[in-house]
């Protein structure tokens, strides 16, 4: 749970750069691609994330408005830019409206009650959750998948050694 919204911006910015990249990796034709027919797809999921931004945090209290129809776009670069759009008005939004003290105050969510500095921890699990679920349909849909703690499979000989096994 997050108790300094310093420290929440440090660790959004990170994450969001994370996400981005691997939003912006996917191509038009990725975007249909599941683990099985009925199941989720890659865009799916990526739109999932962008969607979550502005759904959870408004149930905590942020105004964030969500630009268009909030439709799943059909091109990969518009999911790319509601996502940079959406991750930059998060960070503006809770700087500006929020205060450490709020961080503990407790919100209505799902059901229960959460504090807002926990929100702001689990919107972070969340989209950490879902590029995980990403980086296994981008190898399926053949897509190059970018490193996010560490090197991807693919950036082991960019940077001159061999893979890890």
């Amino acid at each position: 749970m997050y108790r300094l919204l310093q420290d929440f911006q440090r660790d959004w910015v990170t994450e969001a750069e994370m996400t981005q990249k691997m939003i912006a990796a996917l191509t038009n034709e990725s975007l249909g691609q599941s683990v099985v027919s009925d199941g989720r797809s890659l865009g799916f999921i990526a739109w999932h994330i962008v969607q979550t931004i502005p759904e959870m945090m408004g149930r905590a209290g942020v105004s964030i408005s969500f630009p268009g129809d909030n439709t799943q776009p059909s091109n990969a670069m518009d999911i790319a830019a509601a996502y940079d759009h959406l991750s930059r008005a998060l960070i503006d939004s809770v700087m500006s409206e929020w205060n450490d003290d709020m961080l503990i105050e407790e919100t209505e969510m799902y059901g229960d009650r959460w504090a807002r500095g926990q929100t702001l921890q689990y919107l972070i699990l969340h989209q950490a959750h879902h590029r995980g679920q990403m980086t296994v349909l981008m190898r399926q849909a053949g897509l190059t998948v970018p490193g996010t703690y560490g090197p991807a499979r693919e950036e082991w000989s960019m940077m001159g050694m061999p893979p890890m096994a």
